[in-house]
């Protein structure tokens, strides 16, 4: 191929994966949720043809630590496009919220070591969640509120970052979420007696990850078997940390997540 030719097909790609962004961000609504002096950045989707007097499920999702910022747009980089796309609105038409995580703090309460690879976590339970996190939770509640909001499936799912936010916020609010995916997170193992019996989970990693190292994943897993739940759990042999491709990629997640209805 000539380098011109080259050049061609470089311009075409990035015109058709920014025109695809670009659509897919006209259909995130842009969004300020303000609790008195706190703004927190979220952008939401309708499902097709909404009408205010029916009811819809209501899907959260936490980024991952790559998205943090202020500009309202960096979240919808991965995931947006699985709940976006024509054929999954048709069969799941869902209210879908993607909040922004500010640069400097994080979805979970979380003591991080950087000085090595995969990172090292821990996460105490002893102290309140994050700034982020907090003003998500109070969203969510203004949202379960609405109507057209069906609070029998109401669900939560996160990659990374977000992946430790999602095993958070269940332990913080273990009542209120019909069932939850968590991609390449880790969390507190203790935290998964408050929701292991009782919210469905769907647990990704990918075993070569070198940022958050898999045997997280299989600690949370090993311990909500161990306080009676019954995981869904999928190690992907080949997988480095962007396992959130693969995760993405399976065709039964989301049959799986909405089929989840808290009775």
């Amino acid at each position: 191929m000539t380098h011109s030719k080259s050049i061609k097909l470089l311009v075409l790609i990035v015109i058709f994966f920014g025109g695809k962004m670009v659509a897919q961000e006209s259909l995130y609504q842009e969004k300020k949720y303000i609790k008195a002096q706190d703004t927190l950045l979220y952008r939401i989707m309708y499902p097709k043809h909404f009408d205010e007097t029916k009811q819809y499920p209501l899907v959260l999702f936490l980024h991952g630590a790559g998205e943090r910022g202020n500009n309202n747009k960096r979240q919808l980089v991965h995931g947006s496009s699985i709940f976006a796309s024509e054929k999954n609105r048709d069969s799941f038409p869902a209210i879908v919220i993607f909040p922004q995580c500010s640069k400097k703090s994080f979805w979970a309460n979380a003591t991080v070591d950087k000085s090595s690879k995969p990172i090292k976590l821990e996460f105490p339970l002893d102290i309140g969640p994050t700034k982020p996190l907090e003003l998500t939770m109070q969203l969510m509640d203004d949202m379960a509120l609405k109507t057209f909001i069906n609070k029998n499936q109401i669900y939560v799912g996160g990659l990374s970052m977000g992946g430790m936010g999602t095993f958070e916020i269940l332990f913080r609010k273990p009542e209120f979420f019909a069932a939850a995916f968590a991609i390449c997170g880790a969390g507190n193992p203790e935290a998964t007696k408050k929701y292991a019996k009782t919210i469905p989970l769907w647990v990704f990693h990918g075993a070569n990850d070198d940022v958050v190292n898999p045997l997280y994943s299989v600690n949370m897993v090993d311990a909500i078997l161990k306080n009676g739940g019954k995981p869904n759990f999928t190690l992907y042999a080949k997988d480095n940390h962007n396992s959130w491709d693969s995760a993405f990629a399976e065709s039964e997640l989301l049959p799986w997540l909405f089929s989840n209805i808290k009775h």
